[in-house]
């Protein structure tokens, strides 16, 4: 059963501490009785019922790793077993074991918490780079197993597709679109590794080279590689006021020449230098204007104690210069025929703007929903703009909402209803099912409308968010997390090495030698981060590197992609700027 173990200052809470039982034991649709699983988020569930390892592989890691301490379920496996090599079961085998029946559903899921029960801190990527992850079964029917007893293969799953390959194609480079299409013929593989295929798949048909990075393990590599590398200074053209508290840059090549496109839903990173030799301060805004016309435009809302907008709204004048890194980001109007659902609040707005200007500069025949929240008309930044572009569209409707309307606001002209956005609203709207949807807002706001949207009925999939700010942790099975801090200059002495500039947390720390990772850097500072292996191979950490170069130890087990990094693995080989 899960228990609590201390590491590195912390606790997890873990059910890898597996030990040997005698006599029979009940396995049971989502377990087998006196087992369970600390972290129900990666292991566990109906898919992950049973997780088997191999005597054969024992002896392997005994060899590989100088080892002759490992017992039956050191590997943390609830079935050790004699033969069922992962190169010669396949996804959809049956098996009859005592009088239980099971099928497999897909390889082991790597993290951190085996190479924590070896001492092993590299086992989760040694297990996939040697070709030995083990696999889970799924329980068909439920019944008593017991040590010593035959395992019967009683069906063969469809594709022939083993462990070891399917294993491989998610997270080894070199898969092929034929092994990814067999995969999603295969009924038994599990929901998680089905969205995953399909997401390598869609990689493959947005692109017409060798694909970059896996989307299948990490939105991170869907977006396209950056147009350029670091920073570049641009000219602003234009700076106009959009509402009392939203301001738009406009930008351009500091030559003249056509900047590559964004794609719609991108921002771009600014880098400022308000005093000379001084530290930057480095930001990201999304882009607001119509994509694909050689310009850029960026809209800043600024803050009452914001220093980089305030200073931007000070000093930023036509014929100036900004240093600018590429556009990135995931967060992007997907093509297709499928109705659109745009959904915003307060300066939220610019990114599905973006979107909008889109749809509407291509003439799209899309169903297009706008629903954006506003205080009132002074805090309503591109009113009139949109209005034209959904004016333009043939098939697109909008409902604005003003929480506290002025005098002068016009219901049904300025706005359509008084009070809040919220997703209790929006359930009463007639939303199409099959859209699209995309939100951006403060979190509260975005988790609330993205609940209302799955309970009418989108699928959780194609309902997408941005977050100005750091996103949600991805911690799996600590326990007892301090509550959240502001990211701050990490404990002790400062470091002496390159610069590390955390973009949405706003901070700036100089790198300390002691720290083994990038990672590790941002846990000491409270920035939120996400990660689950901790050694290059899962791809959680995955995110953009604006500008700099980084050092692996040890190498990803596959390149992360063009112009990404993870963090888990890497340090700053200079001055680093990421999109964390």
């Amino acid at each position: 059963m899960p228990t609590d173990v201390p590491w590195q200052g912390r606790t997890v809470y873990t059910g890898v501490y597996k030990q040997t039982v005698s006599g029979p034991r009940m396995v049971r649709r989502l377990n087998i009785d006196g087992d369970g699983q600390g972290d129900l988020g990666g292991h566990g569930g109906e898919m992950r019922a049973v997780l088997v390892y191999q005597l054969e592989s024992y002896r392997f890691w005994s060899r590989e790793l100088g080892r002759d301490d490992l017992t039956p379920g050191s590997f943390g496996e609830n079935f050790t077993v004699d033969g069922l090599p992962d190169d010669e079961v396949c996804i959809g085998d049956r098996y009859r074991i005592g009088g239980a029946l099971f099928e497999v559903s897909q390889p082991r899921v790597t993290c951190y918490r085996v190479g924590l029960r070896l001492g092993e801190p590299q086992m989760a990527a040694l297990l996939v780079a040697r070709h030995r992850p083990g696999f889970y079964l799924r329980v068909i029917e439920e019944g008593e197993v017991e040590a010593g007893q035959e395992i019967v293969r009683v069906s063969t799953g469809p594709e022939a597709m083993t462990v070891e390959e399917i294993d491989s194609v998610l997270y080894l480079p070199g898969h092929t679109r034929e092994q990814v299409e067999r995969a999603l013929r295969i009924p038994a593989l599990s929901p998680g590794w089905q969205g995953s295929m399909r997401a390598l798949l869609e990689q493959a048909e947005r692109g017409s080279g060798p694909a970059s990075g896996s989307a299948g393990l990490t939105a991170a590599s869907s977006a396209p590689p950056p147009a350029w590398t670091g920073f570049r200074p641009l000219t602003i053209t234009d700076v106009r006021p959009e509402s009392e508290s939203v301001i738009s840059l406009s930008l351009a090549a500091a030559g003249g020449s056509a900047l590559p496109a964004a794609l719609p839903g991108q921002f771009l990173t600014v880098r400022i230098r308000p005093e000379e030799g001084g530290t930057p301060l480095i930001r990201s805004y999304s882009l607001s204007g119509r994509p694909g016309t050689g310009t850029y435009r960026i809209s800043v809302k600024v803050e009452p104690h914001g220093v980089a907008s305030n200073y931007l709204r000070a000093h930023a004048r036509a014929g100036g210069h900004l240093d600018i890194a590429a556009p990135r980001g995931t967060f992007c109007l997907a093509d297709g025929d499928r109705p659109v659902v745009l959904v915003s609040a307060g300066v939220g707005v610019t990114p599905v703007l973006a979107m909008l200007h889109a749809l509407a500069s291509s003439r799209s025949r899309r169903q297009v929903w706008w629903l954006h929240g506003a205080r009132n008309g002074t805090e309503h930044p591109f009113a009139r703009e949109a209005r034209g572009l959904l004016e333009s569209l043939d098939h697109a409707r909008s409902v604005v909402y003003y929480s506290r309307p002025n005098a002068e606001d016009r219901q049904g002209e300025d706005y359509a209803q008084a009070g809040r956005l919220t997703g209790e609203r929006l359930l009463g709207l007639g939303l199409p099912t099959d859209a699209d949807a995309y939100i951006c807002g403060p979190v509260t706001f975005m988790d609330d409308v993205t609940d209302a949207l799955v309970r009418a009925g989108l699928e959780a999939s194609r309902v997408h968010t941005e977050n100005f700010a750091s996103g949600p942790s991805i911690t799996p099975g600590i326990k007892g997390a301090p509550p959240a801090r502001a990211p701050h200059q990490p404990a002790g002495p400062a470091g002496t090495g390159p610069a590390v500039s955390f973009t949405r947390s706003g901070l700036t720390v100089a790198w300390d030698d002691t720290r083994g990772s990038l990672l590790e850097l941002a846990e000491a500072c409270d920035v939120p981060v996400q990660w689950s292996c901790r050694t290059g191979v899962c791809h959680t950490c995955e995110l953009a590197l604006m500008s700099g170069s980084v050092d692996y130890s040890p190498d990803p087990v596959e390149p992360p992609g063009d112009g990404n990094i993870l963090i888990c693995c890497s340090t700053p080989a200079e001055d680093v700027v990421l999109d964390l």
